[in-house]
């Protein structure tokens, strides 16, 4: 048994432990609160694009007159033969489950695409460790033809490769980063290397109204409907841990009412009037699709980052309540034992007494 020299030493312990994660949970609160600010931010851009591409689909022709095909590459639905999936995880831990659930259902989308070749671009170093240590990385070898041209030409080993990583990004998101990604992926998904590109992330839209998702990124199919192909909704149970960690940190826990702006956003696109643009129509289109890619993933990784801080901020407020309880049960044991020393002292001094 412990003695109560053994006990005061774990108290302190504890209570220097419960200092960090307070500390630590008020730090997310803080970011989590510009975190919030930046999504909240980011939303009017994506729906005003969003209506944008809407009014010009019913200017523009999709489909070329003479060969039939559609005019832009980014609507040309092929067998999914070859996939790219953006993994969206965090770069840092004491997050709960945020990371490992995240991690799941990318390995579950994996498993339930055997049949068909899968690239991963892993967001955040947690994701990349764990995708590099289950699956190999891409391999490049430099081949010269015949003009003295070297190409970079992938020799691929494995049904599921990680062809690329970008680790920091999340720590401070900054648009060049994610439209160089975004780019990425178009030119892979124009010259067919890929035939669909689908995103896990986990969307935010407040502390107790998040989910995580599989959306589907190309070919754009229905643009202003999110194309989302798997959604895993939160327990009752977390809901109330996260609303009542968001309380004690003061984190309004309602998502703000965005509703008005939002139909601002879409009579733009469903106005029956005929806008003028500066530019032809077609080539307005053709400029505000890439944009609208860059515009997913930026929400994407936006939410994504918020939804992190309120998963660390709820996990930081389990921690210290849950070593408040082991201080308050260690106070109590301790005082029992020292009670049981007093005790047998005063036992052992009154038989002395009366042995005498």
């Amino acid at each position: 048994m412990a003695n109560v020299l053994d006990l005061r030493r774990r108290i302190a312990s504890v209570k220097n432990t419960r200092q960090i994660t307070k500390a630590m949970k008020m730090v997310s609160a803080a970011k989590l609160r510009r975190a919030q600010e930046r999504a909240m931010a980011a939303r009017p851009y994506a729906k005003m694009i969003t209506s944008v591409l809407q009014s010009l689909i019913h200017r523009v022709a999709l489909f070329d007159e003479q060969t039939g095909n559609l005019r832009h590459p980014l609507f040309i639905t092929r067998p999914e033969k070859r996939v790219l999936l953006v993994v969206i995880s965090g770069d840092k831990g004491f997050a709960g489950g945020f990371n490992a659930n995240i991690l799941k259902t990318a390995f579950q989308f994996i498993a339930g695409n055997t049949d068909k070749q899968i690239d991963v671009e892993a967001v955040g170093r947690k994701g990349r460790d764990q995708m590099r240590r289950r699956y190999p990385t891409a391999f490049y070898n430099e081949v010269t033809d015949e003009h003295g041209v070297t190409r970079q030409v992938r020799d691929r080993k494995a049904s599921v490769e990680v062809t690329g990583d970008h680790p920091g990004m999340l720590l401070k998101l900054e648009p060049s980063r994610v439209r160089e990604l975004a780019e990425s992926i178009i030119t892979r998904y124009t010259h067919e290397e890929i035939d669909a590109v689908y995103i896990v992330y986990n969307e935010f839209k407040s502390v107790i109204a998040q989910r995580l998702v599989v959306e589907r990124l190309l070919p754009l199919l229905d643009i202003g409907s999110p194309q989302i192909t798997g959604a895993v909704e939160p327990t009752t149970a977390e809901r109330e841990r996260a609303a009542e960690a968001a309380l004690s940190a003061g984190i309004e826990i309602e998502p703000a009412d965005t509703r008005e702006a939002d139909e601002e956003a879409k009579k733009f696109g469903t106005a029956n009037v005929d806008y003028i643009y500066e530019q032809p129509a077609e080539e307005l289109f053709n400029g505000l699709l890439p944009q609208f890619v860059f515009s997913v993933l930026y929400h994407a990784m936006t939410e994504s980052v918020a939804a992190e801080h309120a998963a660390r901020m709820t996990a930081m407020d389990s921690a210290t309540n849950n070593a408040s309880e082991m201080i308050d049960s260690l106070t109590l044991h301790m005082n029992r034992v020292r009670q049981a020393a007093i005790t047998k002292e005063i036992i052992e001094i009154v038989s002395g007494a009366a042995a005498l």
